[in-house]
């Protein structure tokens, strides 16, 4: 029998049981605006099932389970034969298989497919962020197929398929597929155009012999890769099978997994090509472009994954804050903290607002929506993704020591909260990206400005910020200095805009305040005490 001093009082029940999509208010909102009104009983209880899905103690085991017990790589059998095989905990294969059935790679052939996916992206990162990886490279590389019909028509129906296929087999042997990507080299990074991997032209047209190497090689379990190389005409795009149509495996040579931070559950990789059989995708010499629809859709995909990560970090802090007791009373109910779940909770928001824009954007398509896209992609991916460690560190917070154990699950959502910021190009690249679009695409500001403009005359705080931007806009002089000022400012003002238009009064209010009218501090928790501070933390509670 437990001694007296062993009695368990005033600790938080697991946030379990519950439905993760419902229970979103600021991303229901959202799904419910973008999306077309007769898909939307279909398309709610879709999204509702996968939250009930995600909010279940066993899928959040599996999660947990996933991240514990990483990925292994073999890379020869017990005979001494290469296999390169990567082998992972069954609860991976649950995680991936449920992501594919729920459509996770299947917005190119659904109606309101971007939006719905964007939805339930952003719920499944909840459960765990590493199966994102692949689901959102198999999803992006759809765009980058259809430039060659005869490759989109024998690899898009695998690829946006629902069935989850695991084994490596010729891919005309599978209901489903999976894809990776390998563009980064040792001694170029970011810059692809420093990549040395050779492609050597073989007989039969449009076939080539890759010799190099790739420094991250992500998913690397998958049916097929997108890869850049020099052909002889310049740098150029490859698919690379993992196995040949008639059976035997492509040469590809994994030479270790990579000892990551977190994404711990997902393998990526680094691998050699010897002589390792590839498919020519676009034009010689056209390798960036033809890749670049890939290289967007997976930013889209990190702004996404952030938006969960900081909305699972902030339903975490505030359930524990509803129910832990503290100095005569409920956390939450202490004006300070009040404050900072409440600062916490407008970033999330605008966050999840920022993207489901940006998915509703490649639904409706057209010239505006594409020319948005081409500056906001890159604008949000840079901001959203830098906040995502900030949130995570102050929810974990939240939770006191607590929140830096293990079983509360907030060290993994920190670990996972720079990774997005990372992947498909670090911050620097995003600022330079977003000067870019506004130097030689000038519809891409005029889209930018007709969305923001939107919401003029709303909120004097917006609509000085939009003036003040204007004037920075207005003088490019030594712009590259201050490309990230320039991007977080874009940012603000378009998610100001956003939340002005969409998000219920106290939202918009307290956001224009502290990020927009400098009334606020660079920490969490300072925003004014004036503001209806209870009713954001009781939008953001996690009850369905």
């Amino acid at each position: 029998m437990a001694g007296s001093t062993h009695t368990v009082t005033n600790q938080v029940p697991p946030l379990v049981g519950y439905d993760v999509f419902t229970a979103d208010r600021a991303l229901t909102a959202a799904v419910e605006r973008h999306l077309d009104p007769d898909l939307g009983d279909e398309v709610l209880g879709e999204l509702s099932a996968l939250g009930r899905a995600s909010g279940s103690a066993q899928v959040q085991e599996w999660g947990a389970h996933a991240n514990e017990i990483p990925p292994r790589l073999r890379t020869h059998d017990r005979y001494g034969n290469r296999i390169d095989e990567v082998e992972f905990h069954p609860s991976w294969h649950r995680l991936l298989g449920k992501g594919v059935s729920a459509g996770l790679t299947a917005a190119w052939t659904r109606p309101g497919g971007h939006v719905r996916r964007a939805a339930a992206f952003l719920v499944w990162t909840q459960v765990e962020a590493g199966n994102g990886c692949p689901l959102s490279m198999t999803h992006a590389a759809v765009p980058v197929l259809r430039t060659d019909p005869e490759l989109a028509a024998e690899w898009e129906p695998r690829l946006t398929s629902q069935t989850y296929d695991r084994g490596l087999r010729p891919a005309h042997l599978k209901a489903g597929a999976l894809f990776g990507m390998g563009m980064t080299e040792k001694q170029g990074g970011s810059d692809v155009r420093a990549n040395t991997t050779a492609a050597r032209p073989l007989a039969e047209a449009g076939t080539y012999e890759l010799t190099g190497h790739k420094w991250f090689c992500s998913a690397p379990m998958s049916d097929g890769f997108l890869v850049l190389a020099q052909a002889p005409g310049g740098l150029t795009c490859f698919l690379v099978p993992r196995v040949l149509a008639d059976g035997t495996r492509n040469v590809f040579l994994i030479q270790r997994l990579k000892d990551k931070l977190g994404n711990r559950s997902n393998a990526s990789a680094e691998v050699e090509f010897e002589g390792t059989w590839a498919r020519r995708v676009g034009e010689e010499g056209r390798g960036v472009r033809t890749i670049i629809e890939m290289v967007a859709a997976t930013r889209l995909d990190c702004v996404l994954g952030s938006a969960g990560l900081m909305r699972q970090a902030v339903a975490q802090a505030v359930h524990h804050c509803t129910h832990r007791e503290a100095f005569g009373g409920k956390l939450v109910d202490k004006p300070l903290m009040r404050n900072v779940l409440a600062d916490l909770a407008i970033e999330s928001e605008a966050a999840t607002t920022l993207a489901l824009r940006l998915a509703a954007a490649y639904d409706e398509g057209g010239e505006q929506e594409r020319a948005l896209l081409r500056i906001a992609v890159p604008t949000a991916k840079y901001w959203v993704t830098k906040r995502c460690p900030a949130v995570a560190v102050e929810a974990a917070e939240c939770l006191g020591g607590n929140g830096y154990v293990e079983e509360s699950g907030l060290p993994r959502l920190v670990r996972e909260s720079p990774l997005n910021s990372i992947w498909e190009g670090a911050g620097n690249v995003q600022a330079l990206d977003v000067l870019r679009a506004l130097q030689r695409e000038p519809g891409a500001l005029d889209a930018y400005l007709r969305e923001v403009g939107q919401a003029r005359g709303a909120d004097h705080r917006l609509d000085g910020a939009i003036k003040n931007l204007l004037t920075e806009l207005a003088d490019l002089e030594g712009v590259e200095g201050r490309a990230r000022r320039l991007a977080e400012r874009l940012a603000l003002v378009l998610q100001g805009s956003l939340l002005v238009r969409f998000a219920p009064p106290e939202v918009a209010d307290a956001f224009c305040a502290a990020r927009l009218g400098g009334d606020g501090g660079t920490a969490f928790g300072t925003l004014p005490h004036t503001l209806d501070l209870a009713s954001v933390v009781e939008r953001a509670r996690p009850v369905s």
